[in-house]
Protein backbone atom coordinates (compact mmCIF):
# COMPACT_ATOMS: atom_id res chain seq x y z
CA UNK A 1 0.00 0.00 0.00
CA UNK A 2 2.62 2.55 0.90
CA UNK A 3 4.36 1.95 -2.29
CA UNK A 4 1.40 2.48 -3.96
CA UNK A 5 1.04 5.64 -2.61
CA UNK A 6 4.94 6.72 -3.52
CA UNK A 7 4.38 5.26 -6.68
CA UNK A 8 1.25 7.57 -7.39
CA UNK A 9 2.94 10.59 -5.91
CA UNK A 10 5.47 10.53 -8.15
CA UNK A 11 3.06 10.14 -10.77
CA UNK A 12 1.57 13.71 -9.75
CA UNK A 13 4.64 15.43 -9.99
CA UNK A 14 5.58 14.50 -13.17
CA UNK A 15 2.47 15.42 -14.22
CA UNK A 16 2.63 18.52 -12.32
CA UNK A 17 6.32 19.29 -14.33
CA UNK A 18 4.82 18.74 -17.68
CA UNK A 19 2.56 21.69 -16.98
CA UNK A 20 4.46 24.10 -15.56
CA UNK A 21 4.84 27.52 -17.86
CA UNK A 22 8.74 27.47 -19.16
CA UNK A 23 10.25 30.83 -17.87
CA UNK A 24 9.95 34.27 -19.56
CA UNK A 25 13.22 35.93 -20.86
CA UNK A 26 14.01 38.91 -19.38
CA UNK A 27 13.33 42.12 -21.34
CA UNK A 28 16.42 43.83 -22.52
CA UNK A 29 17.96 47.04 -20.36
CA UNK A 30 17.58 50.39 -22.10
CA UNK A 31 21.29 52.17 -22.00
CA UNK A 32 22.46 54.18 -19.16
CA UNK A 33 21.65 57.80 -19.22
CA UNK A 34 24.57 59.91 -18.36
CA UNK A 35 23.68 61.92 -14.88
CA UNK A 36 23.06 65.81 -15.43
CA UNK A 37 25.92 67.64 -14.83
CA UNK A 38 25.47 69.29 -11.06
CA UNK A 39 24.05 73.44 -10.97
CA UNK A 40 26.74 75.71 -10.20
CA UNK A 41 25.20 77.40 -6.66
CA UNK A 42 27.79 80.40 -7.63
CA UNK A 43 25.54 80.92 -10.91
CA UNK A 44 23.76 83.64 -9.59
CA UNK A 45 26.89 85.94 -8.92
CA UNK A 46 27.63 86.30 -12.85
CA UNK A 47 24.70 88.10 -13.47
CA UNK A 48 23.74 91.15 -10.71
CA UNK A 49 20.37 91.55 -8.82
CA UNK A 50 18.05 93.66 -10.78
CA UNK A 51 17.01 96.84 -8.94
CA UNK A 52 13.56 96.67 -7.21
CA UNK A 53 11.07 99.95 -8.86
CA UNK A 54 12.13 102.84 -7.29
CA UNK A 55 10.13 104.59 -4.67
CA UNK A 56 7.98 106.77 -5.83
CA UNK A 57 9.11 110.61 -4.98
CA UNK A 58 7.11 112.78 -3.00
CA UNK A 59 8.30 116.16 -1.93
CA UNK A 60 6.93 118.47 0.72
CA UNK A 61 3.88 120.88 0.04
CA UNK A 62 5.15 123.98 1.80
CA UNK A 63 2.64 127.04 2.40
CA UNK A 64 3.37 130.90 3.09
CA UNK A 65 1.71 133.50 4.63
CA UNK A 66 3.13 137.46 5.76
CA UNK A 67 1.67 139.52 8.26
CA UNK A 68 0.81 143.22 8.58
CA UNK A 69 4.69 144.02 9.68
CA UNK A 70 6.19 142.05 6.77
CA UNK A 71 7.42 139.32 9.19
CA UNK A 72 7.25 135.66 6.69
CA UNK A 73 5.57 132.23 7.97
CA UNK A 74 6.45 129.51 6.43
CA UNK A 75 4.89 126.25 7.12
CA UNK A 76 5.03 122.31 5.99
CA UNK A 77 2.67 120.35 7.30
CA UNK A 78 3.78 116.33 8.73
CA UNK A 79 1.31 114.74 10.78
CA UNK A 80 2.90 110.98 11.91
CA UNK A 81 4.29 112.03 15.28
CA UNK A 82 3.37 114.91 17.75
CA UNK A 83 6.76 116.66 16.92
CA UNK A 84 6.64 120.58 15.63
CA UNK A 85 9.79 122.46 14.28
CA UNK A 86 9.60 125.87 15.37
CA UNK A 87 12.97 128.49 14.55
CA UNK A 88 13.37 131.80 12.66
CA UNK A 89 15.29 132.36 9.43
CA UNK A 90 16.89 135.30 8.98
CA UNK A 91 18.05 136.62 5.59
CA UNK A 92 21.63 138.17 6.12
CA UNK A 93 24.67 135.59 7.15
CA UNK A 94 28.22 136.04 6.48
CA UNK A 95 28.02 137.57 3.87
CA UNK A 96 26.65 141.12 5.17
CA UNK A 97 30.09 141.24 7.84
CA UNK A 98 31.62 144.72 7.21
CA UNK A 99 35.06 144.49 5.92
CA UNK A 100 37.76 143.51 8.26
CA UNK A 101 35.36 142.28 10.59
CA UNK A 102 34.69 138.84 9.34
CA UNK A 103 32.71 136.43 11.86
CA UNK A 104 30.24 139.43 13.12
CA UNK A 105 27.18 137.69 11.75
CA UNK A 106 28.31 134.42 13.39
CA UNK A 107 28.71 135.64 17.18
CA UNK A 108 25.58 138.11 16.54
CA UNK A 109 23.48 134.87 15.89
CA UNK A 110 25.06 132.69 18.85
CA UNK A 111 24.77 136.24 20.95
CA UNK A 112 21.26 135.87 20.60
CA UNK A 113 21.40 132.64 23.34
CA UNK A 114 23.31 134.19 25.79
CA UNK A 115 20.33 135.28 27.76
CA UNK A 116 17.11 137.22 26.57
CA UNK A 117 13.94 138.73 28.18
CA UNK A 118 15.64 139.59 31.74
CA UNK A 119 16.70 135.86 31.71
CA UNK A 120 20.50 135.29 31.97
CA UNK A 121 22.46 132.79 29.86
CA UNK A 122 22.05 129.92 32.74
CA UNK A 123 17.96 130.39 33.27
CA UNK A 124 17.19 131.07 29.39
CA UNK A 125 19.09 127.77 28.72
CA UNK A 126 16.94 125.88 31.69
CA UNK A 127 14.02 127.07 30.61
CA UNK A 128 14.36 125.17 27.16
CA UNK A 129 15.87 122.19 28.98
CA UNK A 130 12.41 122.52 30.99
CA UNK A 131 10.42 121.84 28.35
CA UNK A 132 13.16 119.05 26.76
CA UNK A 133 15.07 120.83 24.25
CA UNK A 134 17.90 122.45 23.47
CA UNK A 135 17.74 125.16 20.56
CA UNK A 136 20.96 125.73 18.09
CA UNK A 137 21.80 128.29 15.53
CA UNK A 138 23.81 128.29 12.41
CA UNK A 139 25.24 130.90 10.41
CA UNK A 140 25.96 130.56 6.76
CA UNK A 141 26.98 133.00 3.99
CA UNK A 142 23.73 133.97 2.64
CA UNK A 143 21.44 133.86 6.07
CA UNK A 144 20.99 131.78 9.37
CA UNK A 145 18.57 129.66 11.53
CA UNK A 146 17.74 129.15 14.83
CA UNK A 147 15.18 126.69 16.28
CA UNK A 148 14.37 123.72 17.67
CA UNK A 149 12.22 120.92 17.46
CA UNK A 150 9.68 120.42 20.74
CA UNK A 151 6.39 118.11 21.04
CA UNK A 152 3.78 119.68 19.73
CA UNK A 153 1.75 120.46 23.35
CA UNK A 154 5.30 122.59 24.41
CA UNK A 155 5.31 124.55 21.08
CA UNK A 156 3.42 127.73 22.25
CA UNK A 157 5.80 128.15 25.51
CA UNK A 158 8.68 126.90 23.02
CA UNK A 159 7.77 129.80 21.27
CA UNK A 160 7.46 132.30 23.59
CA UNK A 161 10.89 131.45 24.77
CA UNK A 162 12.44 132.05 21.13
CA UNK A 163 10.43 135.64 20.76
CA UNK A 164 12.35 136.99 23.45
CA UNK A 165 15.62 135.49 22.07
CA UNK A 166 14.54 137.08 18.80
CA UNK A 167 13.04 140.46 19.74
CA UNK A 168 14.77 140.86 23.65
CA UNK A 169 18.47 139.66 23.62
CA UNK A 170 20.34 140.54 26.64
CA UNK A 171 23.47 141.32 24.70
CA UNK A 172 25.10 141.55 28.33
CA UNK A 173 29.24 142.94 28.05
CA UNK A 174 30.25 139.86 30.10
CA UNK A 175 28.51 137.66 28.12
CA UNK A 176 29.77 138.96 24.99
CA UNK A 177 33.44 139.06 26.37
CA UNK A 178 32.82 134.94 27.14
CA UNK A 179 31.44 134.13 23.79
CA UNK A 180 34.41 136.57 21.84
CA UNK A 181 36.87 134.50 24.16
CA UNK A 182 35.01 130.74 23.43
CA UNK A 183 35.03 132.37 19.07
CA UNK A 184 38.59 132.79 19.25
CA UNK A 185 39.12 129.71 21.05
CA UNK A 186 37.50 127.61 18.43
CA UNK A 187 39.56 129.32 15.63
CA UNK A 188 43.21 128.44 16.87
CA UNK A 189 42.06 125.56 17.01
CA UNK A 190 40.68 125.21 13.47
CA UNK A 191 43.65 127.11 12.56
CA UNK A 192 46.01 123.78 13.53
CA UNK A 193 43.49 122.25 10.56
CA UNK A 194 44.78 121.77 7.37
CA UNK A 195 41.31 121.73 6.13
CA UNK A 196 39.82 125.08 7.45
CA UNK A 197 43.26 126.50 6.33
CA UNK A 198 42.48 125.66 2.64
CA UNK A 199 39.17 126.70 3.05
CA UNK A 200 40.27 130.52 4.06
CA UNK A 201 43.06 130.74 1.07
CA UNK A 202 40.75 129.62 -1.02
CA UNK A 203 38.22 131.53 -0.63
CA UNK A 204 40.65 134.01 -0.68
CA UNK A 205 42.20 133.11 -4.01
CA UNK A 206 38.62 132.40 -5.59
CA UNK A 207 36.95 136.08 -4.20
CA UNK A 208 39.36 137.89 -2.90
CA UNK A 209 39.09 139.24 0.88
CA UNK A 210 37.00 142.29 0.10
CA UNK A 211 34.02 140.24 -1.85
CA UNK A 212 31.62 139.48 0.93
CA UNK A 213 31.76 135.68 0.26
CA UNK A 214 35.89 136.11 0.69
CA UNK A 215 36.23 135.09 4.18
CA UNK A 216 35.10 131.84 6.40
CA UNK A 217 31.69 133.05 8.12
CA UNK A 218 33.26 132.27 11.75
CA UNK A 219 35.45 135.11 11.02
CA UNK A 220 39.31 134.59 11.42
CA UNK A 221 41.55 135.39 14.91
CA UNK A 222 42.73 138.86 13.21
CA UNK A 223 38.76 140.09 12.61
CA UNK A 224 37.05 138.05 15.27
CA UNK A 225 39.63 140.26 17.89
CA UNK A 226 38.81 143.51 16.70
CA UNK A 227 35.04 142.88 17.27
CA UNK A 228 32.93 144.55 20.24
CA UNK A 229 29.72 144.13 21.72
CA UNK A 230 28.42 147.54 19.82
CA UNK A 231 29.80 145.83 16.63
CA UNK A 232 27.03 142.94 17.32
CA UNK A 233 24.36 145.59 18.44
CA UNK A 234 24.60 147.87 15.09
CA UNK A 235 24.70 144.24 13.21
CA UNK A 236 21.51 143.08 14.85
CA UNK A 237 19.68 146.63 14.31
CA UNK A 238 20.89 146.44 10.77
CA UNK A 239 20.25 143.18 9.58
CA UNK A 240 17.36 141.53 12.18
CA UNK A 241 13.87 143.03 11.86
CA UNK A 242 10.43 141.46 10.48
CA UNK A 243 11.18 142.37 6.65
CA UNK A 244 14.42 139.94 7.07
CA UNK A 245 13.04 137.46 9.13
CA UNK A 246 10.78 134.39 8.95
CA UNK A 247 8.78 132.13 11.31
CA UNK A 248 9.74 128.56 10.25
CA UNK A 249 7.37 125.65 11.41
CA UNK A 250 6.92 122.52 10.77
CA UNK A 251 5.52 119.22 11.37
CA UNK A 252 2.21 118.66 12.89
CA UNK A 253 0.48 121.75 12.66
CA UNK A 254 -1.03 123.91 10.12
CA UNK A 255 -0.65 127.03 8.30
CA UNK A 256 -3.63 128.79 10.52
CA UNK A 257 -2.23 127.33 13.80
CA UNK A 258 1.26 129.21 12.56
CA UNK A 259 -0.14 132.25 11.63
CA UNK A 260 -1.83 132.72 14.96
CA UNK A 261 0.72 131.84 16.46
CA UNK A 262 3.05 134.63 14.98
CA UNK A 263 0.65 136.80 15.28
CA UNK A 264 0.28 136.02 19.14
CA UNK A 265 4.25 136.22 19.81
CA UNK A 266 5.31 138.64 16.49
CA UNK A 267 2.43 140.69 15.51
CA UNK A 268 3.80 144.00 16.83
CA UNK A 269 7.14 143.38 16.39
CA UNK A 270 8.85 146.60 14.67
CA UNK A 271 11.95 146.94 12.83
CA UNK A 272 13.71 149.08 10.31
CA UNK A 273 15.72 145.70 8.81
CA UNK A 274 15.22 144.68 5.13
CA UNK A 275 16.69 142.15 2.69
CA UNK A 276 20.15 142.89 2.08
CA UNK A 277 21.55 142.91 -1.31
CA UNK A 278 22.47 140.19 -3.17
CA UNK A 279 26.79 139.75 -3.43
CA UNK A 280 28.12 140.99 -7.13
CA UNK A 281 29.63 138.40 -9.00
CA UNK A 282 33.33 138.12 -9.26
CA UNK A 283 35.54 137.70 -11.88
CA UNK A 284 37.03 134.10 -13.04
CA UNK A 285 40.48 135.57 -13.51
CA UNK A 286 42.63 133.18 -15.19
CA UNK A 287 44.87 131.63 -13.09
CA UNK A 288 48.38 133.21 -12.10
CA UNK A 289 49.32 131.75 -9.35
CA UNK A 290 49.45 129.11 -6.81
CA UNK A 291 48.80 129.51 -3.29
CA UNK A 292 50.09 127.19 -0.47
CA UNK A 293 50.26 127.33 3.06
CA UNK A 294 53.15 126.07 4.34
CA UNK A 295 52.66 123.10 7.13
CA UNK A 296 56.37 121.55 7.75
CA UNK A 297 56.14 117.96 7.74
CA UNK A 298 52.51 117.34 7.12
CA UNK A 299 52.56 113.69 6.13
CA UNK A 300 50.06 114.76 3.06
CA UNK A 301 49.18 117.67 0.84
CA UNK A 302 45.34 119.25 0.87
CA UNK A 303 44.56 120.08 -3.15
CA UNK A 304 41.84 122.27 -3.19
CA UNK A 305 40.98 123.99 -7.28
CA UNK A 306 38.39 126.16 -8.08
CA UNK A 307 36.71 128.97 -9.66
CA UNK A 308 33.55 131.11 -9.30
CA UNK A 309 30.78 129.11 -10.19
CA UNK A 310 26.62 130.04 -10.69
CA UNK A 311 24.42 132.08 -8.54
CA UNK A 312 20.92 130.23 -7.85
CA UNK A 313 18.43 130.65 -10.87
CA UNK A 314 20.80 130.70 -13.20
CA UNK A 315 19.79 128.35 -16.59
CA UNK A 316 22.83 126.53 -16.33
CA UNK A 317 22.21 125.73 -13.08
CA UNK A 318 21.08 121.98 -13.21
CA UNK A 319 23.44 121.12 -16.11
CA UNK A 320 25.96 122.16 -14.13
CA UNK A 321 25.39 120.48 -11.25
CA UNK A 322 25.02 117.29 -13.37
CA UNK A 323 28.45 118.02 -15.35
CA UNK A 324 30.21 118.46 -11.37
CA UNK A 325 28.88 115.04 -10.15
CA UNK A 326 30.17 112.98 -13.27
CA UNK A 327 33.78 115.00 -12.37
CA UNK A 328 33.65 114.35 -8.77
CA UNK A 329 30.07 114.88 -6.94
CA UNK A 330 30.10 110.99 -6.01
CA UNK A 331 32.22 107.76 -5.50
CA UNK A 332 31.91 106.59 -8.97
CA UNK A 333 33.12 109.92 -10.52
CA UNK A 334 36.00 110.05 -12.96
CA UNK A 335 38.06 112.08 -9.76
CA UNK A 336 37.81 109.48 -7.61
CA UNK A 337 37.66 106.38 -9.38
CA UNK A 338 41.39 108.17 -10.96
CA UNK A 339 42.78 109.18 -7.49
CA UNK A 340 41.71 106.86 -5.13
CA UNK A 341 41.30 103.48 -7.42
CA UNK A 342 43.40 103.48 -9.99
CA UNK A 343 46.45 105.56 -8.43
CA UNK A 344 45.58 105.23 -4.42
CA UNK A 345 46.75 108.47 -4.09
CA UNK A 346 44.46 109.49 -1.55
CA UNK A 347 41.26 108.26 0.15
CA UNK A 348 38.83 110.17 -1.78
CA UNK A 349 37.85 113.09 -3.79
CA UNK A 350 35.09 115.20 -4.39
CA UNK A 351 33.46 118.23 -6.56
CA UNK A 352 31.12 120.51 -5.96
CA UNK A 353 29.17 123.50 -7.41
CA UNK A 354 27.78 125.68 -3.97
CA UNK A 355 25.04 127.77 -5.93
CA UNK A 356 23.90 130.84 -3.54
CA UNK A 357 22.03 133.65 -3.61
CA UNK A 358 25.42 135.13 -5.52
CA UNK A 359 27.47 133.50 -7.52
CA UNK A 360 29.10 130.85 -5.24
CA UNK A 361 32.21 128.67 -5.30
CA UNK A 362 32.82 125.68 -8.18
CA UNK A 363 35.45 123.56 -5.87
CA UNK A 364 37.32 120.49 -6.67
CA UNK A 365 39.17 118.85 -3.84
CA UNK A 366 41.12 115.71 -1.93
CA UNK A 367 44.20 114.81 0.56
CA UNK A 368 46.64 113.00 -1.04
CA UNK A 369 49.85 111.67 -0.09
CA UNK A 370 52.40 114.43 -0.03
CA UNK A 371 54.83 112.07 -1.93
CA UNK A 372 52.21 112.27 -5.17
CA UNK A 373 51.72 115.88 -4.29
CA UNK A 374 52.58 116.79 -8.13
CA UNK A 375 51.43 113.78 -9.93
CA UNK A 376 48.07 114.15 -7.75
CA UNK A 377 47.51 117.67 -8.98
CA UNK A 378 48.40 116.91 -12.58
CA UNK A 379 45.72 114.28 -12.44
CA UNK A 380 43.06 117.00 -11.28
CA UNK A 381 43.77 118.96 -14.65
CA UNK A 382 44.17 115.65 -16.62
CA UNK A 383 40.47 114.82 -15.61
CA UNK A 384 39.70 118.77 -16.50
CA UNK A 385 40.88 118.25 -20.25
CA UNK A 386 39.10 115.04 -20.31
CA UNK A 387 35.92 116.28 -19.80
CA UNK A 388 36.52 117.98 -23.13
CA UNK A 389 38.59 114.63 -24.74
CA UNK A 390 36.25 111.79 -23.38
CA UNK A 391 32.47 113.68 -23.06
CA UNK A 392 30.40 112.69 -20.68
CA UNK A 393 28.75 109.39 -21.62
CA UNK A 394 24.66 108.82 -21.29
CA UNK A 395 25.70 106.43 -18.66
CA UNK A 396 27.65 108.30 -16.52
CA UNK A 397 25.05 111.29 -16.87
CA UNK A 398 22.05 108.87 -15.96
CA UNK A 399 24.36 107.77 -13.06
CA UNK A 400 24.66 111.09 -11.80
CA UNK A 401 21.19 112.02 -12.47
CA UNK A 402 19.58 109.13 -10.66
CA UNK A 403 21.79 110.00 -7.63
CA UNK A 404 21.11 113.33 -6.93
CA UNK A 405 17.58 113.16 -7.45
CA UNK A 406 17.04 109.99 -5.07
CA UNK A 407 19.51 111.95 -2.16
CA UNK A 408 16.38 114.82 -2.77
CA UNK A 409 13.75 113.44 0.05
CA UNK A 410 17.16 112.68 2.40
CA UNK A 411 16.59 116.45 3.31
CA UNK A 412 12.97 116.42 4.74
CA UNK A 413 13.53 112.88 6.75
CA UNK A 414 13.30 114.79 9.62
CA UNK A 415 10.88 117.59 10.99
CA UNK A 416 14.47 119.17 11.54
CA UNK A 417 15.25 118.83 8.04
CA UNK A 418 12.08 120.03 6.98
CA UNK A 419 12.07 123.21 8.59
CA UNK A 420 15.78 123.88 7.29
CA UNK A 421 14.53 123.41 3.89
CA UNK A 422 11.70 125.85 4.56
CA UNK A 423 14.33 128.13 5.62
CA UNK A 424 16.97 128.19 2.72
CA UNK A 425 13.64 129.08 1.09
CA UNK A 426 13.23 132.07 2.47
CA UNK A 427 17.07 133.25 2.72
CA UNK A 428 17.54 132.53 -0.58
CA UNK A 429 14.86 133.52 -2.22
CA UNK A 430 13.39 130.51 -4.09
CA UNK A 431 10.00 129.85 -4.97
CA UNK A 432 7.49 127.41 -2.42
CA UNK A 433 8.02 124.55 -5.31
CA UNK A 434 12.07 125.33 -5.40
CA UNK A 435 12.63 121.32 -5.00
CA UNK A 436 9.99 120.22 -7.78
CA UNK A 437 11.44 122.79 -10.36
CA UNK A 438 14.90 121.28 -9.11
CA UNK A 439 13.78 117.77 -9.82
CA UNK A 440 12.25 119.13 -13.12
CA UNK A 441 15.31 120.47 -14.28
CA UNK A 442 17.82 117.50 -13.32
CA UNK A 443 15.07 116.00 -15.34
CA UNK A 444 15.55 117.33 -18.33
CA UNK A 445 18.59 118.72 -18.77
CA UNK A 446 19.87 117.34 -22.07
CA UNK A 447 23.25 115.05 -22.85
CA UNK A 448 24.20 118.35 -25.05
CA UNK A 449 23.38 120.69 -22.28
CA UNK A 450 25.88 119.18 -19.78
CA UNK A 451 28.58 118.67 -22.27
CA UNK A 452 28.13 122.26 -22.62
CA UNK A 453 28.20 123.56 -19.04
CA UNK A 454 31.70 121.11 -18.39
CA UNK A 455 33.36 122.72 -21.25
CA UNK A 456 32.82 125.89 -19.96
CA UNK A 457 33.06 125.77 -16.32
CA UNK A 458 35.00 123.07 -15.51
CA UNK A 459 37.98 124.58 -18.16
CA UNK A 460 41.45 124.56 -16.32
CA UNK A 461 42.72 128.05 -17.02
CA UNK A 462 40.51 129.76 -14.74
CA UNK A 463 40.99 127.49 -11.89
CA UNK A 464 42.52 128.96 -8.93
CA UNK A 465 45.59 126.35 -6.99
CA UNK A 466 45.34 126.04 -3.14
CA UNK A 467 47.64 123.65 -1.53
CA UNK A 468 48.33 123.07 2.16
CA UNK A 469 51.55 120.77 2.97
CA UNK A 470 55.22 120.61 3.55
CA UNK A 471 56.81 123.84 1.86
CA UNK A 472 59.48 121.65 0.22
CA UNK A 473 57.62 118.91 -1.10
CA UNK A 474 55.41 121.74 -2.41
CA UNK A 475 57.99 123.55 -4.14
CA UNK A 476 60.20 120.31 -5.53
CA UNK A 477 57.01 118.84 -6.76
CA UNK A 478 54.12 121.29 -8.11
CA UNK A 479 57.00 124.04 -9.42
CA UNK A 480 58.03 121.83 -12.75
CA UNK A 481 53.93 121.86 -13.85
CA UNK A 482 54.24 125.38 -14.54
CA UNK A 483 50.80 126.39 -13.46
CA UNK A 484 51.65 129.68 -11.85
CA UNK A 485 54.44 131.17 -9.84
CA UNK A 486 54.39 129.05 -6.16
CA UNK A 487 53.28 132.06 -3.67
CA UNK A 488 53.22 131.20 0.15
CA UNK A 489 50.78 132.47 2.46
CA UNK A 490 50.84 132.87 6.61
CA UNK A 491 48.33 130.74 7.81
CA UNK A 492 47.91 133.88 10.52
CA UNK A 493 48.32 137.05 8.45
CA UNK A 494 45.34 138.54 7.30
CA UNK A 495 44.94 137.63 3.77
CA UNK A 496 46.12 139.74 1.19
CA UNK A 497 44.33 140.92 -1.95
CA UNK A 498 44.52 139.50 -5.16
Amino acid sequence: MRRLFIALSVLALAAGCKTAPEPVPEAPQPPETPAPPAEDPHAFRHQPPKPGEPPELVLPKFEQAKLDNGLTVLVSTRKELPLVYVGMTFAAGGSQDPQGKGGLADITYKMLLEGAGGKDTLALDQAFQDLGVSPSVSTNPDGAVLGTRVLKRNADAALALLADVVRKPNFAQKDFERRKKLQLAELVRAMGSPGFLAQQAYLNAVFGPEHPYGHPVSGLPATVDTLSLADVKSYYQKNIGPRSAALVVTGDTSLDEAVALAKKYFGDWKGSAALPPVPSAPAALERQQVVFVPKPGLDQTVIVVGRPGIALGHPDEYALELATTVFGGFFGSRLNMNLREEKGYSYGAGASVDARLGVGPLTASSAVRKDVTGPALDEFFREMKGLQERPITQKELEAAREGLVRAIPGAFESVEGLGSSAAQLFYKRRPLDEFARTVAGLEKATPAEVQRVAEAYLGPAAMQVVLVGDPDVIQQQVGPLKLGKLVAQDPVAPPAKR
